[in-house]
C-alpha cells in the first residue's frame, strides 16, 4: 500500500510541483492538497495520511501551529516541514511542535522522496544545514517542556538516552550496554514514550535541554549523528 501524502502550501505552483514529484513514485500517493494550516489540520483529521508536507508560512494558520494541533490530536501522521526560509526560529519551533523532519524547498526531488519514506517509517530527518545550529539553542539554556519527564526515566533508560545523544545505532547501543537489540528497542521505546516525543531527534533535544547531556560544539553535532543513526531505529 502506498504512503499517503497531504501537501500543505499556500502556493498552487509549489503544490503542483511536489505532487508531480511524489505521484511519480509507485510507493507514494498524494491524497489531498491544502492551501493553509487550517485545511491541513482538517484534511489530516479526515484522511489520516501517513505524511504531511507542511509549509511554514501560510495564511489563516501557519505550519508550526498546524503541526502542533495535529500532534496534539494524537494523530499518527508524521509531519515533514518544508520552507524557503533557513532560519533558526522556524527550525526550532517546528521541531518543538512535533515535526519529524525539516527540509528546504530547494531540496532535490530524490531527497524529498527519501525524506517522505524515512519519516513515514518512523525515523527523523533534518537537513544537514539545520542540525549544526540546534546546539546553539541548547547552549542558550531555553526551558524544555520535556525536562521534567527525564526524572521519570530509570537509570538504564538514562544511559540509553545519553548514548542516543551520541548518535549510536541500536546495534552499537546493544554492544556498549551488553544487551540484546530487542532489549535496546524496548528501552528506546520507553524513553520516547516517557519523554512524550516521537523520534530520536526530539529525544536528544529533550536530553540537552534537561541537562542530561552537555553540548560539545567542537565535535560532530549530535543531532546530525542521530539523523544518520535513526534509520536503524
Amino acid at each position: 500500500m502506498p504512503i499517503r501524502v497531504v501537501i500543505a502550501d499556500d502556493q498552487a505552483l509549489v503544490r503542483s510541483g511536489f505532487r508531480l514529484i511524489v505521484d511519480r513514485r509507485p510507493d507514494l500517493s498524494v491524497v489531498a492538497e491544502a492551501e493553509n494550516g487550517t485545511e491541513a489540520v482538517r484534511l489530516t483529521s479526515e484522511l489520516q495520511p501517513d505524511v504531511v508536507l507542511m509549509d511554514i508560512r501560510m495564511p489563516e494558520m501557519d505550519g508550526i501551529e498546524a503541526t502542533r494541533q495535529i500532534v496534539a490530536s494524537g494523530s499518527p501522521t508524521r509531519i515533514l516541514v518544508l520552507t524557503t526560509f533557513d532560519l533558526d526560529e522556524y527550525v526550532y519551533a517546528a521541531l518543538r511542535a512535533g515535526a519529524s523532519g525539516f527540509l528546504l524547498k530547494d531540496v532535490r526531488p530524490r531527497d524529498l522522496v527519501e525524506g517522505i519514506r524515512l519519516v513515514s517509517d518512523g525515523n527523523a530527518l533534518l537537513g544537514p544545514s539545520v542540525t549544526g545550529r540546534l546546539l546553539d539553542r541548547f547552549i542558550q539554556g531555553e526551558p524544555s517542556p520535556h525536562a521534567a519527564a527525564t526524572s521519570t526515566l530509570t537509570a538504564r533508560e538514562l544511559d540509553v538516552l545519553r548514548l542516543l545523544a551520541g548518535g549510536l545505532s541500536n546495534t552499537e547501543l546493544a554492544g556498549r550496554l551488553s544487551l540484546s537489540e530487542a532489549t535496546i528497542k524496548s528501552h528506546v521505546s520507553n524513553v520516547l514514550r516517557k519523554l512524550g516525543v516521537r523520534d530520536r531527534v526530539q529525544a536528544v533535544i529533550a536530553a540537552y535541554d534537561a541537562g542530561v547531556v552537555q553540548p560539545q560544539p567542537t565535535s560532530q553535532p549530535a543531532a546530525q549523528r542521530v539523523e544518520e543513526a535513526s534509520s536503524q531505529e
